[in-house]
C-alpha cells in the first residue's frame, strides 16, 4: 500500500532537509528512539496513530487517531496563526504524547522549520536562535520567562495558567495563548489570549475567552458541559467534563470540571472558581477539593504543595462566599502528578483519604 502521507519540501528538521522518508527515519534515531518510532508509524500502512492518554481525568488508556485527522488538525492550528510554509519552530515537549506528536505532524505538513531540544523543565537554556512558535507546558514557560524574547508566539497548555505566571506574562513581547483540547480532540480545538501582545494580535478578542479553532461546533449538555462536534477530526460528537458558559457561536468560558464538583450541604460548588479567588494569595501551587464530611456531605479543603504556611493574612471571609470558605488547610510535601506533569488530584486526594 502507497503511503499517503508526503513529507513537505519546505520541511526540515534541525536544519536537514527531507525529501525521502527513509533518510529521515534513518536520523531520526539519532534524536531519540520515541521520534523514531512516532514517525515509523506515521509514515506506515495504517491510516491511524496509537496514542496514550495523559491519565488527568483518569487512567491513561491507549486511543487510536485517524492521520487524516491530524492532519486536519495541523492544516488549523496554521490557518488559524497565520503559520506558514517555513516558519520556524521548536519542539520542546516529549513526543510520547499527543501535543509533542503534533508539533511534528504540523512540521511535516505545512513545510516548517523545526527543531528539536529534549524535552525538561528548562526547554531554553542554550538556545541561540529564536522562533517563530513554541508549545510548552506552564512550569517550562515559568522557568523560561528570561528567555521568552526567543518566541514570537507561545501556545501554553497541559495544565492552567497560574495567577502569578499570568502576571509575569502580561507585558512580555511574545504573544502567549492558553489552549484547550485534550488528546481526543488532537491537542487543541480552541485558544485563549493570555497577555496584552496576543490581544493585539487577535484585534481586541472578547476578554477571557476561549476562541474556536475553523471547523469547530459546540454546544453545552443537560449538566452544563461541553460538547464539541469536529466533523474533520472525529466522526462522532466528543463529550467532556467540562463546565463553560456558551459566550457565542465561536466562543466559550470555561467554569470547571464537572467531575470536580463539590456537594457540600446539597449547595454545588465549583473548585476552580474558588480558586481562581485564592490564585493571587497563594504563592505555592494548590487545588480545592471535596473530602467527605457526614454533617455537609463533602467539606471544602484547600490542599496546598509543600512546607506548611501561615495564610493568616488571606481575608477568606471578604473574597470567598460563606459555603466557598475552606474547612480546613492541608499541606503535602508533594502532589502527585501524571505523566505529563499535571497534578493528579485523585490520587493525591485519595492518598489524604
Amino acid at each position: 500500500m502507497k503511503n499517503r502521507f508526503a513529507i513537505h519540501k519546505d520541511f526540515t528538521l534541525n536544519g536537514c532537509n527531507y525529501t525521502e522518508i527513509d533518510a529521515l527515519l534513518t536520523d531520526s534515531k539519532s534524536i531519540s528512539n520515541e521520534v523514531f518510532l512516532f514517525l515509523n508509524d506515521w509514515f506506515d500502512a495504517a491510516d491511524f496513530i496509537k496514542v496514550e492518554t495523559s491519565g488527568s481525568t483518569g487512567k491513561p488508556k491507549l486511543i487510536q487517531l485517524k492521520k487524516s485527522a491530524m492532519i486536519a488538525s495541523a492544516k488549523a492550528t496554521g490557518t488559524y496563526f497565520g503559520l506558514s510554509k517555513k516558519t520556524s519552530a521548536l519542539l520542546c515537549l516529549s513526543t510520547n504524547y499527543i501535543a509533542g506528536k503534533m508539533m511534528l505532524v504540523r512540521a511535516l505538513v505545512l513545510g516548517w522549520h523545526l527543531d528539536m531540544v529534549n524535552s525538561s523543565a528548562h526547554p531554553l537554556d542554550g538556545i541561540k536562535n529564536s522562533y517563530d512558535f513554541c508549545a510548552m507546558v506552564p512550569m517550562q514557560v515559568q522557568n523560561s520567562l528570561a528567555q521568552l524574547k526567543q518566541i514570537k508566539m507561545l501556545i501554553i497548555g497541559g495544565a492552567p495558567v497560574s495567577f502569578n505566571l499570568m502576571n509575569a506574562l502580561e507585558n512580555l513581547e511574545t504573544s502567549c495563548f492558553a489552549t484547550y483540547g485534550m488528546t481526543e480532540t488532537i491537542t487543541h480545538i480552541a485558544i485563549k489570549p493570555l497577555n496584552l501582545s496576543a490581544q493585539k494580535w487577535r484585534n481586541n478578542p472578547i476578554s477571557n475567552c476561549f476562541e474556536l479553532l475553523p471547523n469547530i461546533n459546540i454546544s453545552i449538555d443537560y449538566r452544563g458541559c461541553l460538547v464539541i462536534d469536529a466533523p474533520k477530526i472525529c466522526k462522532e460528537l466528543i463529550l467532556t467534563n467540562d463546565l463553560v458558559k456558551l459566550i457565542d457561536t465561536t466562543h466559550f468560558e470555561w467554569i470547571g470540571r464537572f467531575d470536580c464538583v463539590i456537594n457540600s450541604g446539597g449547595v454545588k460548588i465549583s473548585p476552580e472558581l474558588i480558586e481562581a479567588k485564592l490564585a493571587k494569595y497563594i504563592p505555592c501551587r494548590f487545588f480545592i477539593a471535596g473530602l467527605k464530611n457526614d454533617y455537609l456531605t463533602q467539606k471544602v479543603v484547600l490542599v496546598c504543595e509543600g512546607e506548611t504556611q501561615d495564610f493568616s493574612h488571606i481575608p477568606f471571609g471578604e473574597i470567598l462566599k460563606k459555603y466557598e470558605q475552606p474547612k480546613e488547610i492541608i499541606f503535602v510535601k508533594k502532589f502527585i502528578e501524571t505523566a505529563t506533569q499535571k497534578i493528579n488530584r485523585n490520587e493525591t486526594l485519595n492518598f489524604l483519604e
